[in-house]
């Protein structure tokens, strides 16, 4: 029941806030809208208001915003061509395309404000939980318990920041200052490089002492305006670690078993929403930078796609023909329909392997 419940939220929100960021700046520049669906297929209950049907549909798995002469070689009646979207001009059609993936970030960004305000920002203490043998640290005499309070005499509040340090030191003594129980020690320790994996899979040479972090962690509430702009920064690195890890999956550094569908998404939410009101917060924010970021893809009959016609056009100097963009957009719709077999494939095969 919380995996049902928690997906219906997750992606009802998520689809809705999307949708909306289409609808409002079309009506904005003033193309009508037809319809405003929450869901696809059949309708279930709906109203029509200012020429506008608004409904809930069958299948909660999406949503569309459906603008007049938005399709192909849809007629248009000559009194409608002022509000038709393929009469506008190509600033105000790429408004509305872009204000989709757009209403994603600023919702994620929302969230984020609310979870650092009310929760706190999760900072995972700089605690030793275990040494490596024959490590650096092993060899400095450092122990598991041993919380690092300072490195060469600069205060440490969080474990990625003594990473950072460590990172930095090019392999020269670091003077760690150690709270053991009641005891306050230093300790001087020299990083080793060591070859590990980084996120994506890939060997990387760094600078380590051989330690791993006793996983405590602390949520500290920051202020307003502190939140404000520490969910922009959030969101932000969200964006650029979505970006780089679609560049590794076309890279095949990260495999393609990696993507998740819904039923992958389904079991997330629904773990997060037993987990409570904030790690559910938490988990739609980081999905919403991921839709965000994934509909501006320079796919075709994605929001990325449009873009990237838009910008053939400007530059060619006129619109492609009605074949083309059918062409086009036909060209999209089995690339997401592949898309959607990898990670229906990938979803039913993590549903087996547990069973």
């Amino acid at each position: 029941m919380h995996t049902v419940i928690g997906v219906v939220v997750v992606l009802g929100v998520l689809i809705f806030f999307h949708e909306l960021g289409h609808f409002l700046v079309a009506r904005w520049v003033g193309v009508r809208v037809l319809k405003f669906s929450l869901g696809f297929g059949p309708r279930i209950w709906g109203f029509v208001r200012g020429g506008t049907e608004y409904c809930l549909s069958a299948v909660p798995l999406g949503g569309y915003v459906k603008l007049l002469g938005e399709n192909p070689g849809e007629a248009v009646r000559p009194e409608e061509v002022p509000y038709s979207f393929s009469h506008r001009p190509l600033r105000d059609k790429a408004l509305i395309v872009i204000a989709g993936p757009l209403a994603n970030f600023v919702l994620a960004w929302v969230f984020f404000v609310l979870v650092f305000s009310f929760q706190g920002k999760p900072v995972y203490l700089p605690q030793i939980g275990k040494v490596l043998p024959d490590s650096p640290a092993a060899q400095a005499g450092l122990k598991a318990g041993d919380l690092i309070v300072a490195v060469n005499g600069r205060p440490i509040q969080s474990w990625q920041e003594l990473n950072e340090v460590i990172k930095k030191s090019a392999g020269k003594p670091l003077r760690l200052t150690i709270k053991r129980g009641e005891q306050k020690l230093i300790l001087v320790v020299t990083p080793r490089l060591r070859e590990v994996k980084n996120i994506f899979g890939e060997k990387v040479k760094v600078p380590m002492i051989g330690i791993m972090a006793a996983g405590k962690a602390e949520f500290q509430k920051v202020a307003p305006p502190k939140a404000i702009w520490e969910s922009f920064l959030m969101v932000v690195a969200m964006i650029k670690l979505t970006l780089v890890s679609i560049v590794k999956l076309i890279e095949r550094v990260l495999p393609l078993s990696t993507l998740g569908g819904p039923l992958f998404i389904a079991k997330l939410a629904g773990e997060q929403a037993q987990a409570g009101l904030w790690p559910l917060v938490s988990f739609m924010a980081v999905l919403s930078v991921n839709l965000g970021v994934l509909n501006l893809l320079p796919i075709p009959m994605l929001d990325g796609g449009h873009l990237v016609l838009f910008t053939i056009e400007a530059v060619r100097g006129k619109p492609f023909s009605e074949k083309t963009k059918e062409l086009v957009m036909k060209v999209g719709l089995a690339i997401l329909i592949v898309l959607m077999m990898v990670v229906f494939y990938n979803d039913i095969l993590r549903l087996m392997q547990k069973s």
